[in-house]
């Protein structure tokens, strides 16, 4: 195993939701997002304290899990962060290693190494604390007595197909953590010093500033780019509150702000979301009339973007097509953003300004800056 991976990581496996109710976010992520329902545990199947339901498309699977009742710990996460991402789960060559690797790194330990199983065989599973009340999980499928599993996703689960329309999501680009004022550098060094991640772009508040808010920036990869992190704290505005610090109140602690979803032809994507009712945050029509001085030729045309909303940004390799959907809980925490990529292996740097005035408008009519 390289010293670049020390834990063997291979990709993102599932990123779990804790819900307050699993059955109507279920239905809002199949009709409002196009996910197909995939595997079910409930009830139905024994599972007495937790409903999940597993949603998929393309490779990225996200598990919607809400607690029966209130002695399970996801009624405590709820009580005092709404819905939002509790497991960003890692698919990993040898769970029981990950986990002591992490250990030995200076990870706190959550759940320790052990045969999660079914009738269709068993995984190994263990997990760690990351920021907030966020953990990672390590599962893997080859576990000490040498079986595989066979069941439709994990132990416990039952398959249950129900097909969502698709609008072309793809994978997991990023996850975006939210920590707070003066955390950010720990927050980074724990995933370099833990998970061997290392440092690929970072952000200051002279990239990244308004008049009312400013924050800070790192975007820390594993050795392949297959799992990115930007890790984000507010920065001293001028006296208005940062967006970072308005999550930060809601969510009462740090956690992921963001996942970014990538797809292969954004235009087609954000157009069947629209349809579909995803409201995304809109930036001044003037951005438009300045794209092409500042990122060149593209292949898509401007109107039609400007029509949708979308945002350009390039770098040395190319440019990226990305947008940003409006919070999807109540309070204003969690959110999506749709990107493509074309080359581009930055993060929208030079769409920030834009895009922070627009959430600003936003904050002013929900009073908070």
């Amino acid at each position: 195993m390289t010293t670049q991976n020390p834990l063997g990581l291979k990709k993102i496996h599932h990123v779990e939701f804790y819900v307050g109710n699993a059955k109507q976010a279920e239905f809002y992520y199949r009709k409002a997002f196009g996910f197909s329902r995939h595997a079910y545990r409930g009830l139905e199947t024994g599972d007495r304290d937790l409903t999940s339901y597993v949603m998929r498309q393309g490779n990225i699977n996200f598990m919607l899990s809400a607690p029966m009742g209130p002695e399970h710990p996801a009624a405590e996460h709820l009580k005092k962060h709404g819905d939002g991402v509790r497991d960003i789960a890692f698919l990993v060559e040898d769970a029981d290693h990950a986990f002591n690797e992490a250990v030995k790194r200076g990870a706190t330990a959550v759940t320790q190494p052990h045969d999660w199983q079914d009738d269709n065989g068993s995984v190994r599973h263990a997990a760690i604390a990351t920021y907030g009340d966020t953990i990672h999980s390590f599962i893997s499928y080859n576990n000490n007595n040498g079986h595989n599993y066979s069941g439709p996703f994990l132990p416990g689960f039952i398959s249950q197909e129900v097909e969502g329309e698709g609008v072309g999501l793809m994978i997991v680009d990023h996850i975006v953590g939210n920590v707070e004022l003066g955390k950010m550098n720990e927050w980074c060094d724990f995933y370099r010093d833990v998970l061997g991640f290392f440092r690929y772009i970072t952000f200051d508040d002279k990239d990244i500033s308004t008049e009312y808010s400013a924050l800070m920036s790192i975007v820390m990869s594993d050795g392949q780019h297959n799992i990115k992190f930007p890790i984000n704290e507010p920065a001293e505005g001028k006296g208005g509150k940062s967006q970072i610090q308005e999550y930060i109140d809601f969510y009462r602690s740090a956690g992921a702000q963001h996942v970014a979803l990538l797809c292969r032809d954004v235009l087609s994507t954000v157009a069947k979301l629209q349809e579909n009712g995803v409201e995304f945050l809109r930036v001044p029509d003037t951005y438009y009339e300045e794209l092409p001085d500042r990122v060149g030729e593209i292949d898509e045309n401007i109107d039609e973007l400007k029509r949708l909303g979308i945002l350009v940004d390039r770098d040395d390799e190319g440019y990226l097509l990305q947008i940003f959907t409006k919070p999807v809980e109540d309070r204003p925490t969690v959110f999506y953003e749709i990107l493509q990529r074309k080359g581009c292996k930055g993060f929208g740097k030079g769409n920030f300004k834009a895009l922070f005035v627009s959430i600003e408008e936003e904050q002013r009519r929900r009073g908070n800056l």
